[in-house]
């Protein structure tokens, strides 16, 4: 480390020459180092403060100030810079840290698709995906005192909902609890709130199973004649008025294994429209008797159920329930007491308003 008292080669001998020149190629070698600023120094030269030898400062004169440029840290191979607006490239940087917050200027920070932000342990915390020519987002805003934060569809088009997606067999949940969600839903209809057709009816029935225990309310259904029974729904505004299934719950009034075959139809009716319709195509459902009187039953899930008359909001749906004895494959031998159908239906809104 050198530095030169000044950068004029004065004419002298030969060897004087030869001391001066080298002097000075030492100094600029050495970038003019030292503990102090070289009393050649001129307005624009750069020098190296060794105050700190592990770390000295590279410093530019101004003609009358030195100003700090950056640090070399010697350990670390790395350049400090020291002025705050210094613009570096940090592409090989492979772990860059910020020093501060980090303020955008009013600019927007960019993530490729299918990466992520992570935690403190490199683990993907947030992964960002990519819609070409995406229009809408989310804008997520605080809140002061006394109100909540909210997450909200914003974006170009007028009306946006917002997916919540959950992975597998996952539920969404809010604070640790299921949320309820558009989609399957089941009603129950017992045999309580169903009657009997008047051509050919099911017959309603009381049975007691013992004293103070449970009495079933229940529509007994011939094993040798078709019988009919009948109940109405007016369905939720959410219902997507498509197609439904259907079990039945029941419980054989013998210990005979057969098969037994039920079926159900339906029609919806709307305002100012006749009740007088014909009910739509009947969908089946076999279960084999379990042998055991007065043990509980439930067939499996129909196939879908197609209700006839357009359904439409504010319309009452009838269903019929029956059962057919006559055909071939329906062996059951006694009456099949039905205690109730489950009806399963699709919702399409979050509500029914």
């Amino acid at each position: 480390m050198a530095q030169a008292t000044d950068f004029n080669i004065a004419n002298a001998s030969f060897p004087s020459v030869r001391s001066d020149i080298n002097t000075v190629l030492s100094a600029i070698n050495t970038m003019n180092s030292g503990t102090s600023r070289p009393s050649s120094a001129v307005a624009g030269t750069m020098w190296l403060d060794t105050t700190s030898a592990s770390s000295p400062t590279i410093k530019f004169f101004d003609g009358t100030d030195d100003i700090s440029f950056a640090t070399i840290d010697y350990s670390a191979n790395t350049v400090n810079f020291l002025d705050s607006t210094v613009v570096a490239d940090i592409v090989g940087d492979t772990s860059p840290q910020l020093g501060g917050d980090l303020d955008t200027n009013s600019f927007n920070i960019k993530i490729d698709d299918a990466h992520f932000i992570a935690d403190e342990n490199g683990n993907e915390q947030i992964i960002f995906q990519t819609t070409s020519s995406a229009v809408n987002q989310f804008d997520v805003t605080n809140a002061a005192t006394g109100n909540n934060p909210s997450i909200s569809a914003t974006g170009g088009d007028t009306n946006i909902g917002i997916n919540l997606v959950p992975k597998g067999t996952g539920v969404l949940q809010a604070n640790g609890n299921a949320v309820k969600v558009a989609g399957k839903q089941t009603m129950w209809v017992p045999a309580s709130a169903m009657y009997g057709a008047t051509t050919n009816p099911a017959d309603a029935q009381q049975v007691e199973t013992q004293a103070t225990r449970p009495d079933m309310k229940v529509l007994d259904f011939d094993a040798g004649t078709d019988e009919f029974a009948q109940f109405s729904v007016a369905f939720p505004k959410s219902w997507n008025e498509g197609t439904v299934t259907y079990q039945v719950y029941w419980t054989p009034a013998s210990t005979n294994t057969g098969d037994c075959i039920f079926g159900l139809q339906g029609v919806s009716c709307g305002d100012n429209d006749t009740i007088d319709v014909a009910y739509g195509t009947a969908i089946n459902v076999t279960d084999a008797g379990i042998g055991t009187v007065e043990d509980q039953q439930v067939t499996a899930e129909s196939s879908a159920v197609t209700i006839a008359g357009s359904p439409a909001v504010d319309q009452l749906t009838y269903f019929q329930l029956f059962r057919d004895a006559n055909a071939g494959g329906d062996t059951f031998s006694a009456d099949a007491r039905v205690l109730g159908v489950k009806i399963f239906f699709t919702t399409d809104a979050a509500n029914d308003a």
